[in-house]
């Protein structure tokens, strides 16, 4: 089987459209699937509800589909750094589910390992837990979140063989591999492209059993999102 496809736009061609649910890897702007977002935002898919960390900044990462009015609702754990997401939502224009970061990396995980829910004392007794199951263990008040699947997940990793068996930089694996495990179809952007069985199997992060489409992408643009430095 073929994962390698020719362009970002080529490898979503056949798979992205209106209504679905998008996982998409990355924190702030670190280790997001630039080019699998630009892709994205042109193939004008459009009611998409979007998995994701948050939601990028004005005018780039997911910021560009918030721009384009492609996406109506937001499952996120932070909705800062971007006017657009704020100017939206109090407008109501835009759904947000607030969920707490370590609640939405475990509900992805939970979502690609086939477990439906598990219980958590995050968010209890606050409007997080509004709606939802809360039982006792143990004399403890644990609140149950469903996990979370999407129909097309768009990760970033720093290099792929052939087979989809993926390595990440550093601090840009941070959801990608808990987004690219709960995708029904995984599309993995990434700098390198080696051969089946050049990456030692204890160097692989995350096994080519969940990626079903790769990217080349060797020159992303690896923005920082707010650059500080000590003064002189």
């Amino acid at each position: 089987m073929n994962k390698v496809y020719a362009s970002a736009t080529e490898a979503l061609a056949d798979i992205v459209r209106d209504g679905q649910t998008i996982a998409v890897g990355g924190f702030g702007l670190c280790g997001i699937p630039e080019a699998l977002i630009a892709a994205l935002r042109d193939s004008g898919a459009k009611q998409l509800t979007c998995i994701s960390n948050n939601a990028g900044v004005d005018g780039f990462g997911l910021g560009q589909l918030l721009a384009t009015r492609q996406v109506k609702k937001m499952i996120s754990s932070y909705v800062g750094e971007n006017k657009e997401f704020e100017r939206q939502y109090l407008a109501g224009e835009l759904e947000l589910e607030f969920t707490p970061q370590g609640t939405l990396a475990e509900k992805l995980r939970a979502g690609g390992s086939g477990i439906p829910a598990f219980f958590t004392k995050t968010g209890v007794g606050t409007i997080v837990a509004e709606g939802k199951e809360v039982r006792e263990f143990n004399g403890e008040k644990y609140v149950m979140e469903p996990s979370l699947t999407a129909d097309v997940a768009l990760v970033k990793a720093y290099k792929a063989d052939k087979s989809g068996n993926l390595v990440f930089r550093r601090t840009a694996r941070n959801f990608n591999p808990v987004c690219a495990m709960a995708g029904k179809i995984t599309v993995a952007e990434v700098e390198h492209i080696v051969e089946t069985g050049e990456i030692d199997p204890d160097d692989v992060h995350l096994p080519g059993i969940f990626v079903q489409r790769l990217v080349l992408n060797t020159t992303p643009e690896k923005r920082i999102e707010q650059r500080t430095v000590r003064a002189k």
